[in-house]
């Protein structure tokens, strides 16, 4: 065996294909029965491939101590694999793309399996072997050990890329199990933290109606940064896609606040409640000058004690504080932040305290936004893991 791959992850696919084309004999060891699955489970409402915008634009989300996202030097430079190549490489797969109103890029069947189906045969026909129920279990001497049905392997090949994931969705496998085992190889690690989370709300008995609901047409205001995206009001607090934009500022500290009324200037929203028939409940002239319950909704949990006068009331509508008690777990979260800290990485994504030794995906600590990031950021990582991997065996043979 020349080069093991762990993890048959997006990341890790994508290392053992650029191996693979470096005429490398690859294996993948996957500890799930079938590969991808956290790519599944992603593409079930629609698989997000990444983004249709401005190269600068779109690198600019990410962030962490990883150097690998970041341009110069960084894997995400828009000649190495950028969108526009990850959407070549999704063409070459045979996969029709289309490309939303927000620039979001998903397959026009938006499923995830049938491009994995594709790219899963393309890597058997150039030879990459997947073995999955092969649970890497650490270190063994200079060799790796795994359990496998019916026993224990130990393997010792020349070159390995990790691409174990990180923390978040355990039941899908990233549960970092491997992070002893690389702390006391010497290897540099940041903690694990939830990304793309969802955030706690102690409701009222009020809100119990509203569970489940969607919130439609807000502004999220969160460290200089707007969010405008959908999201969901549940038992547990508010979940979705746009809380996932601005999740990040927000867990580290930074206030947010929600406007009601975006497409509205606070001059006219406030004659809109002037012109409210006093008659009406409070609760009633909000549904009606807001349009949506659920919007009042929020206002009256939030904006308690409500001012009677219309023009601080349509203040309080349009810099609504949004109050929470802190994200979901690890368990819940889309994404995980934290991981091998960057300073312990080569720009090949070496790992300095283990020659030859390489790592991609969320294992690295970095972190981006849902939209198409996160699925570019892994793999770009992988491809950068890959031509590190296939760096070092020709130098090997040197």
């Amino acid at each position: 065996m020349q080069a093991l791959v762990i993890g048959a992850g997006p990341a890790g696919l994508m290392a053992a294909e650029v191996l693979a084309g470096q005429g490398v004999r690859v294996v993948v060891a996957e500890a799930m029965p079938t590969p991808a699955r956290k790519f599944l489970m992603a593409g079930k409402s629609g698989l997000n491939l990444t983004r249709a915008e401005p190269f600068a634009a779109f690198a600019a989300h990410y962030g962490g101590s990883a150097p690998v996202l970041r341009t110069p030097p960084g894997c995400l430079q828009s000649k190495e694999i950028g969108p526009e190549a990850v959407m070549a490489w999704a063409r070459g797969l045979g996969v029709e793309l289309f490309t939303g109103s927000t620039g979001r890029v998903f397959p026009v069947g938006m499923k995830a399996s049938p491009l994995l189906r594709a790219w899963l045969a393309r890597l058997t026909g150039s030879g990459v072997e997947l073995r999955t129920r092969w649970r890497w279990s650490g270190f063994d001497g200079d060799g790796w050990r795994f359990d496998v049905p019916g026993g224990v392997q130990i393997l010792r090949p020349r070159v390995v890329v990790l691409a174990l994931g990180g923390a978040s969705w355990p039941r899908l496998g990233s549960d970092a199990a491997w992070v002893p085992w690389l702390l006391a190889r010497g290897v540099e690690m940041v903690p694990f933290r939830p990304a793309n989370m969802g955030f706690r709300v102690s409701w009222s008995a009020q809100m119990a109606r509203h569970f489940g609901q969607a919130v439609k047409g807000v502004a999220l205001h969160v460290a200089g940064r707007v969010g405008r995206g959908e999201w969901v009001v549940s038992a547990g607090g508010i979940e979705g896609g746009g809380i996932y934009e601005v999740a990040a500022a927000m867990r580290d500290g930074a206030e947010a606040f929600v406007d009601l009324a975006p497409d509205l200037a606070p001059e006219e929203l406030a004659r809109r409640f002037a012109r409210a028939p006093a008659k009406l409940s409070v609760g009633n002239r909000l549904r009606r000058v807001l349009g949506d319950p659920v919007r009042a909704a929020l206002l009256l949990e939030w904006g308690k004690p409500l001012p009677a006068e219309p023009g601080r009331l349509a203040a309080r509508a349009k810099a609504l504080r949004l109050r929470h008690e802190g994200p979901m777990g690890l368990e819940r979260a889309i994404s995980s932040a934290g991981g091998i800290a960057g300073a312990g990485l080569t720009e090949r994504l070496e790992l300095r305290a283990l020659p030859g030794v390489f790592a991609a995906g969320e294992m690295l600590d970095w972190e981006a936004p849902t939209g198409g990031y996160l699925l570019t950021g892994c793999l770009a990582t992988g491809r950068r893991a890959g031509q590190g991997a296939a760096a070092y065996l020709a130098a090997a043979r040197k």
